[in-house]
């Protein structure tokens, strides 16, 4: 897959797992973006470590479940972060 397609499927990848995960998340696009990204890649090392598929072509539903799995990983793990940080400055 390109690097633009690879963009925009973490584009539109990170605004479904923000809509998908419920409460209030924070950032524009760009944040989305690289949310998205930062999932898909997670995603895509995580297929093929654990069931040995990765991310082939941008049409490839397979490709599509596993960045939405990954970006919903990150975003958990960004929500506890900022949840910890906000705490403590209460």
């Amino acid at each position: 897959m390109s690097i633009i397609g690879f963009l925009i499927l973490g584009l539109i990848i990170g605004a479904l797992a923000k809509l998908v995960l419920p409460g209030k998340q924070g950032g524009g696009w760009i944040a989305t973006l690289i949310l998205g990204v930062v999932g898909a890649l997670l995603g895509g090392f995580l297929g093929s470590a654990i069931f040995g598929v990765g991310l082939e072509e941008f049409w490839s539903l397979q490709t599509w479940l596993l960045a939405l799995a990954g970006s919903l990983i990150v975003l958990i793990v960004w929500g506890l972060i900022r949840g910890r940080a906000g705490s403590s400055r209460r």
